[in-house]
């Protein structure tokens, strides 16, 4: 209701849980903790971590010096910002393209290949009935794995394993790796009549690769050049960010 203040800590049916990943958010800054894991030292004062066990998403935990907090559970956003990572993720605009042009939905059963951080499968977690992410580097899947264990995500499983191996039958393949013929030809032969590949490559060249390859053994191909531009507001006037608004290219194609 309007006018209402923020709650305090209560007790409730969705408390956090020990280990559980909550995101911090107060005075201008935000922080990505662990519930029930001591105390945690900020520039706005000391916040007890262990006082989270007792409060639900939405609660205020404050500081020793009186500054608030709000305890949130995160999100795959959150988890794309701070999470640990091995090298460069795909862009949330990326993985949404690959989410929105495949149809990804509640019934479906998705290989994810090329794990890296498992963003990509954080997110396509939270949208398919089950997701299975192969990740051929070891230190990268154990990360991977940790990561995906701290969303709370029980439909993702981390395979450390090269993608050629991989067998079974899917509605999505997504891949995301140095991409040759041989993985889309075999991707062809993973998925069900119906279902989509969808590729990621950052450079022309594995783009034409892609394209190539799918144009033998699929029945549509699209591709699309990943663009954004971020929007700035300030006193002088309003314009898109100078930023490189190109990402990379993600490849489409349907059994």
């Amino acid at each position: 209701q309007a006018g209402t203040s923020p709650r305090r800590l209560s007790i409730s049916p969705a408390m956090f849980e020990p280990g559980e990943r909550v995101l911090l958010v107060g005075g201008g800054r935000t922080f990505f903790v662990r519930a029930g894991t001591g105390s945690f030292s900020t520039d706005r004062g000391v916040l007890d971590l262990d006082s989270l066990l007792q409060a639900s998403p939405g609660d205020i935990i404050t500081t020793h010096t009186g500054q608030d907090f709000r305890a949130l559970s995160p999100r795959p956003t959150d988890f794309f910002s701070r999470a640990s990572r091995s090298g460069a993720p795909m862009l949330p605009k990326d993985i949404g393209l690959v989410i929105a042009y495949t149809g990804m939905n509640n019934r479906d059963a998705v290989l994810d290949a090329g794990t890296g951080s498992g963003i990509a499968a954080i997110y396509f977690g939270g949208v398919a009935k089950s997701v299975r992410t192969c990740e051929i580097r070891p230190e990268f899947s154990r990360l991977a794995e940790k990561n995906i264990r701290d969303a709370r995500l029980q439909n993702v499983e981390v395979v450390c394993g090269d993608f050629l191996r991989e067998e079974g039958l899917y509605d999505v393949v997504h891949l995301d790796l140095t991409i040759t013929p041989e993985h889309v030809h075999h991707a062809h032969s993973l998925l069900r009549p119906g279902g989509y590949l969808a590729c990621y490559t950052p450079f022309i060249e594995h783009l034409f690769t892609v394209m190539d390859a799918a144009g033998e053994v699929f029945t549509e191909v699209q591709a699309h050049e990943c663009i954004e531009r971020e929007m700035t507001r300030s006193a002088r006037g309003s314009r898109p960010s100078t930023r490189v608004c190109h990402s990379g290219y993600v490849t489409v194609a349907r059994k």
